[in-house]
């Protein structure tokens, strides 16, 4: 029979790593660091830079202390080993205790340390300091430019909690267990240097493909820093980072058959006869993602192409109201799935008013 010294040893153990790189299981029973302490760290979504702050503040102290909670936790799991008697214990036991110690103190001295001058010091801080300038007056102005931009919708966000690349107007951002990583679209360029096959799961058909990108900027303050995704993610990435991408030689992204159909979808359509706007009608956003204007027109034009089955199509009256992506990924949408190869000579209703269209109808606003 294994002895409960054994027991809690690989308990804990166990315990530890799963909290420090916390796993589904355990951020779906709330044990993390962001779920325990959610009172004092406030709302990520009200003050992004606030809130990193200081959940990277009580991470460091909260891990830190885990030494310590194992020394403790074996008090009460071996009682023979009288360890609550510091002068009785082995050597061995003493210097680990002096250790669990010495980290504690070090954690609370170095906390102390970043909060002092309303967090001046504090990594994060220093980080926002590197990019004040006008007209940013200091690094506060900077923070409430990021916490900004990270309240809209339109941000890329993906990764786990430990690991999160957020991507906003203006910012790249990293999100990692005890640090935050940015740097301004503006003054960095993006390089794709690795990718890897990953089977996650018996169940995919396919493996996943995950793709190492290494963000660089001209501000010398500012450390180079790798981000990592799914190659299914790129192309919205791409979509919102402004900064300049390259690609290493060595490197093939894998592309999804939605994103090779987008882009045969979209040469399809340039090739159509282009809209003329009518004089004094005014362009609006398009209602899918409100980021762009809208920049397509449904004209019935497959019957003057000669189509067989010219009558299932029927003319829209509607005014430009979706952009090219939008429209596309809507087209796409509304296929068989495991007939790829008639996607293309389908018809789909319009989203607006259900009025069938094929490819051939679609007209690009001039």
């Amino acid at each position: 029979m294994e002895s409960p010294e054994l027991t809690f040893t690989f308990a804990y153990i166990v315990f530890a790593f799963c909290f420090v790189f916390t796993p589904n299981e355990f951020r779906s029973a709330g044990l993390t660091v962001q779920n325990l302490f959610s009172s004092s760290l406030g709302s990520e979504d009200v003050g992004f830079t606030q809130y990193h702050i200081k959940r990277t503040s009580i991470t460091v102290l909260v891990h830190s202390a885990l030494p310590l909670g194992y020394y403790i936790g074996m008090c009460i799991a071996a009682p023979e080993k009288n360890l609550g008697y510091i002068l009785q214990v082995s050597d061995n036991w003493r210097a680990f205790l002096c250790f669990s110690l010495c980290l504690q103190l070090a954690s609370w001295t170095l906390i102390i340390y970043w909060s002092s001058h309303h967090w001046h010091n504090h990594p994060i801080s220093r980080a926002l300091q590197a990019h004040v300038r006008p007209p940013h007056a200091g690094w506060g102005s900077v923070a409430t430019s990021v916490n900004n931009e990270f309240r809209r919708i339109d941000k890329f966000a993906t990764g786990a909690p430990g690991a999160r690349v957020i991507v906003t107007d203006s910012w790249v951002l990293k999100v990692t267990t005890y640090h935050v990583y940015m740097a301004l679209q503006s003054e960095c360029h993006v390089t794709v240097t690795e990718s890897r096959q990953h089977q996650l799961s018996p169940d995919l058909a396919h493996p996943a493909q995950i793709l190492t990108l290494r963000v660089d900027s001209i501000n010398p303050a500012i450390r180079p820093f790798d981000i990592r995704l799914n190659s299914t993610e790129y192309a919205e990435l791409r979509e919102k980072l402004h900064a300049p991408i390259r690609n290493s030689a060595n490197v093939v992204i894998h592309q999804t058959i939605s994103e090779l159909f987008l882009e045969t979808f979209r040469a399809q359509v340039d090739l159509n006869q282009p809209y003329t706007l009518p004089s004094g009608q005014e362009i609006e956003p398009c209602i899918g993602c409100m980021q762009v204007l809208a920049n397509t027109k449904l004209v019935r034009l497959c019957q003057t192409e000669g189509a067989d089955n010219e009558s299932e199509c029927q003319q829209c009256h509607c005014r430009p109201m979706w952009c090219l992506s939008c429209l596309g990924r809507w087209f796409a949408s509304r296929q068989d799935q495991q007939r790829p190869e008639t996607w293309l000579s389908s018809r789909v209703p319009c989203p607006t008013c259900r009025a069938k269209f094929c490819i051939l109808d679609i007209c690009m606003v001039r």
